[in-house]
């Protein structure tokens, strides 16, 4: 349940920023280069994919799933694996 913050009562995790902790602050740029990249986060995809649901039989999935973590992108690669071999004939 997501609680509305109440404005009087401060908040432990995100204290009200004291003159001292501005002065201390230091701008992004200013840290190393991989400091950066770790806070910036994953760099945005060249092209995003779509969400969608779809109905796959249980023993697709089941067989999927049993190959580890990220076997939707593994059934991502096999339908173009497919669709190319469809356009090429």
């Amino acid at each position: 349940m997501n609680k509305k913050p109440v404005p009087h009562k401060p908040d432990g995790d995100n204290p009200e920023w004291t003159p001292t902790m501005f002065k201390q602050a230091v701008r992004l740029e200013a840290l190393p280069d991989t400091l950066q990249a770790k806070l910036r986060g994953r760099p945005k995809a060249a092209s995003t994919k779509e969400r969608i649901t779809i109905r796959l039989s249980p023993d697709v999935v089941g067989a999927f799933r049993a190959t580890g973590q990220g076997w939707q992108t593994r059934v991502d690669a096999a339908l173009r694996d497919w669709l190319k071999k469809q356009t090429q004939t």
